[in-house]
C-alpha cells in the first residue's frame, strides 16, 4: 500500500533541507507572472519549464491554476500585514500612526512591485477573484478601520469615514507603482524621490483630512523622528 503522503514529485527527499521549499519557489514565480503577464497570460506549464520542475509538482501543492492564484493571494496580503505590524510596533498615536503606516506601505511598494502589481491584477479579474482578494484583505481591512475609527473617539484624528480613506490610501499605492512599472517597461529606472513625491501627495491629503481641529496634547510616544528625506524611504 502507497504512503498515505507520498513524496511530492520534484521534492527534496526529508533527511535534506533545500535552499528553498519548492511551493515556496512556485510562489515566488507564480507572483511574478501573475503580475507582469497576467492570470491569462501565465501558464502551468511555463511555470514548470522555467522552475525545472514538472507541472505535475505544481498541481500536488496548489491543486489548479486558480488554487496557485489564491495561494499567492494569501501569502501577498500575508506580507502587506506583516510590513504594517511591524510599522506599527514603531509608530505612536494620531497622525504618527498614520505616517508610520503610509510610509511603510510605500516602502514594500517600492522593493517588492510585483505585489501591487498583483493585487492589481487579481482587481481586474473580477468575480469570483476579487470576491477572494476581499475575503483576503477583510480582517487587515477590519484591523485598521477599528483603529482609525478609536483615534477618531479618543480626539486623535478628525471624524472621516474609514472605509473612504483605505480606499484613497489604496488607490495612491497602487497608481504609484503602477507610475514605477511604467518607466521601467520603457527602459527608465524610476528614482526613489518619485515615490517620496506621491507619498508626500498622499500624506498632504490625509492630513486636510485627518488632522483635527484642536489638537490633543501629544504623548511621549509620538515624538518619534517624521524625518521625509529621500533616503528613509528604503530603510
Amino acid at each position: 500500500m502507497p504512503p498515505s503522503n507520498p513524496t511530492p514529485p520534484d521534492a527534496a527527499p526529508s533527511n535534506v533541507t533545500p535552499l528553498r521549499r519548492t511551493s515556496e519557489r512556485v510562489l515566488d514565480a507564480a507572483l511574478v507572472s501573475f503580475a507582469s503577464r497576467g492570470y491569462e497570460g501565465t501558464s502551468l506549464d511555463g511555470l514548470a519549464a522555467n522552475l525545472g520542475v514538472r507541472k505535475q509538482t505544481i498541481l500536488h501543492y496548489f491543486r489548479s491554476k486558480e488554487g496557485l492564484l489564491d495561494a499567492v493571494l494569501a501569502r501577498a496580503v500575508g506580507d502587506l500585514a506583516a510590513e504594517i505590524d511591524a510599522a506599527l510596533v514603531r509608530s505612536g498615536r494620531g497622525w504618527h500612526r498614520i505616517e508610520t503606516v503610509v510610509r511603510a506601505t510605500f516602502r514594500l511598494a517600492a522593493m517588492r512591485p510585483e505585489l501591487v502589481g498583483f493585487v492589481r491584477e487579481v482587481g481586474r479579474l473580477g468575480e469570483p477573484f476579487t470576491e477572494h482578494l476581499m475575503n483576503a484583505m477583510e480582517p487587515l481591512l477590519e484591523r485598521a478601520a477599528s483603529f482609525l475609527s478609536a483615534e477618531v473617539a479618543d480626539g486623535h484624528l478628525a471624524n472621516h469615514d474609514p472605509r473612504h480613506l483605505l480606499l484613497q490610501a489604496y488607490a495612491a499605492v497602487v497608481g504609484a507603482a503602477t507610475e514605477v512599472e511604467v518607466l521601467r517597461s520603457v527602459g527608465l529606472e524610476p528614482t526613489v524621490r518619485l515615490l517620496v513625491r506621491r507619498r508626500r501627495e498622499l500624506m498632504r491629503e490625509l492630513e486636510a483630512t485627518l488632522r483635527p481641529t484642536i489638537r490633543p496634547r501629544p504623548s511621549a510616544a509620538d515624538g518619534a523622528d517624521s524625518d521625509e528625506g529621500a533616503g528613509s524611504l528604503a530603510q
